[in-house]
């Protein structure tokens, strides 16, 4: 029975019906959104996430029982854990007032599609083991922030209310400069004047118009080039670097899973020469035998 679960946990028609079922699940979530739909089809909808979630919990009876007598190392993958924590709030006996907290649990089926789709599983797990490192990142990107921040709001909070009026309102402008969210009105705000430019309808904020066609100009020219051009790119080689890690463990695990295979073709042939050089001898022991009577 354990060798039948295994092979039908491995089996590839197995995998793909899983596939399927996950994303008839995303549909379904999707078409759940529309109350029209809702009210005309809600048997039909209540009957297929019924139905889904028991191949789901099949699913993992299956894996479960895959494990023979160890069923606990079910557990050791975590997306294994994830797929289980799915199933299991969907059965959780939830109050009318949690509904939501049910409909999310639904909704979290569809990144069963990480588990089922070794490419997706490679990129998600890239961006785990780049986290450490984007950490790093992002405290050198806060610093940058900060000491711009806070020399933005000196240089141009008089002049520009709006966008430096104070220290936060200063790290958020940053964040739309960085995304190059037409972030030359914002410098141009500060190389005009808010007189001069990006102030109309709001000239009852410009009390204090004050021009930085140097400042201005250099300030921003400088923090989009370190921030975006520099350490966002930072970001791109840490994700790299996390995806050559990943690709090289899939790679490993792919070789670990094939040497069994390998393994037991080699005890095979071993096993056939063995019963090849036993024929081997018998016949020889037969044909010394017969020269032996011969000299008798």
């Amino acid at each position: 029975m354990v060798e039948i679960l295994r092979k039908i946990s491995n089996a590839d028609w197995f995998t793909q019906f899983i596939t399927g079922v996950i994303l008839l699940a995303g549909v379904i979530v999707g078409l759940e959104t529309y109350p029209s739909i809702v009210e005309d089809w809600s048997g039909a909808l209540h009957f297929a996430d019924r139905l889904i979630l028991i191949i789901f919990t099949v699913e993992v009876a299956v894996k479960m029982g895959a494990e023979g007598s160890k069923p606990w190392r079910y557990f050791r993958d975590p997306w294994n854990v994830f797929d289980f924590l799915i199933v299991f709030a969907a059965y959780m006996p939830i109050d009318a007032q949690f509904i939501t907290v049910l409909r999310l649990a639904r909704v979290l089926r569809v990144l069963k599609l990480v588990r089922a789709l070794p490419k997706l599983q490679i990129i998600v797990s890239a961006l785990l083991k780049s986290i450490p490192s984007m950490g790093y990142v992002s405290l050198l990107l806060l610093l940058l922030f900060y000491l711009f921040a806070v020399t933005g709001t000196f240089l141009f909070g008089e002049n520009d209310p709006v966008h430096f009026r104070n220290l936060q309102l200063s790290m958020l402008t940053l964040f739309r400069v960085v995304t190059l969210e037409d972030w030359t009105d914002v410098m141009y705000i500060q190389m005009y004047g808010c007189e001069g430019y990006g102030y109309g309808g709001m000239e009852h904020l410009c009390t204090n118009s004050t021009a930085h066609p140097l400042f201005g100009a250099g300030f921003f020219v400088t923090f989009v080039l370190i921030g975006t051009m520099i350490v966002l790119n930072l970001f791109v080689g840490v994700i790299m670097s996390g995806m050559e890690e990943a690709q090289r463990e899939q790679e490993l695990l792919r070789e670990l899973e094939d040497r069994p295979a390998t393994v037991q073709s080699d005890v095979r042939d071993l096993l056939k020469q063995t019963v090849a050089l036993q024929s081997s001898l018998e016949r020889l022991q037969a044909q010394l035998k017969i020269q032996e009577e011969g000299k008798s």
